[in-house]
């Protein structure tokens, strides 16, 4: 793995080159900006909420000797604005794999830093290590470490070995589809069916996601999906001339739609 002028190269262990551009301090500040922003405006709200409910006017909020249970409903208030300033990002970042509102309006995602998508534990983890980052106001460790590491990586980020990159375009299986009933030589399902899918990994699934997500992008792309699609045709037992009238980009996909096709 190497980084140069922002872009990171990741090699895989299946020989799989992938490119992340990674995000810049400027632009994760102003990702932070609109999280913090809708934060704020969540914690108000509620806030206000909660006042309501338990009756106490906006002009009574400091008038402890006339209302003592104030001091319980500030202490509500502070786990309340903690529950939404850790659970904002914990949710989001699971719902929208490594997003924010702030990063998706701004395309930028959490991965990891071998280039796979994050998962329960990283988000735990970098968002727990969020509070040291936030010490002493604003962000000011945060800010400083992000400066430092030449990754632009916060603590956080260390502790969860995740990395904040430029979003690309997933692929979907409705693209995937769609792109392999257009082509007149595709025929999904008996194509798929000629294959042992079953003995395919995980793994083996992410890579093909993989390279097509990056397909553009990639040096000799090629070259690089054929040694993919000889490795997974061997391992289902699968002569190398299986649908060999398209294209290498296009028999991945008819395995990727295959598999998916298998949960259904």
């Amino acid at each position: 793995m190497s980084l140069s002028e922002e872009l990171l190269n990741i090699d895989t262990p299946e020989n799989v080159a992938f490119n992340y551009e990674v995000a810049g301090v400027a632009t994760r500040g102003l990702a932070a900006v609109v999280d913090s922003a809708i934060i704020v405006g969540l914690q108000i709200l509620v806030g206000m909420l909660i006042l309501g409910i338990v009756g106490i006017a906006l002009e009574d909020v400091m008038d402890f000797e006339t209302n003592p249970a104030m001091m319980w409903t500030f202490a509500l208030l502070g786990l309340v604005s903690f529950a939404l300033l850790w659970g904002y990002y914990v949710f989001f970042e699971l719902l929208w794999n490594g997003q924010s509102p702030g990063k998706r309006w701004l395309k930028l995602r959490v991965v990891l830093t071998n280039g796979m998508p994050i998962t329960l534990t990283e988000v735990l983890i970098r968002n727990l290590v969020r509070l040291v980052d936030f010490l002493p106001v604003a962000y000011g460790v945060g800010i400083i470490v992000l400066f430092v590491h030449p990754q632009t990586r916060r603590l956080g980020d260390l502790a969860a070995g995740t990395l904040v990159v430029r979003d690309r375009a997933a692929v979907t299986l409705g693209s995937v589809v769609a792109t392999a009933q257009n082509s007149p030589h595709s025929q999904l399902s008996p194509a798929a069916e000629m294959l042992a899918l079953e003995r395919l990994t995980a793994q083996d699934i992410r890579m093909i996601t993989a390279y097509l997500e990056r397909y553009d992008t990639m040096q000799q792309s090629y070259d690089t999906g054929m040694n993919i699609l000889r490795a997974l045709l061997t391992r289902m037992g699968a002569e190398e001339t299986w649908m060999d009238h398209l294209s290498v980009r296009a028999r991945l996909r008819l395995i990727l739609e295959g598999v998916q096709g298998m949960d259904r």
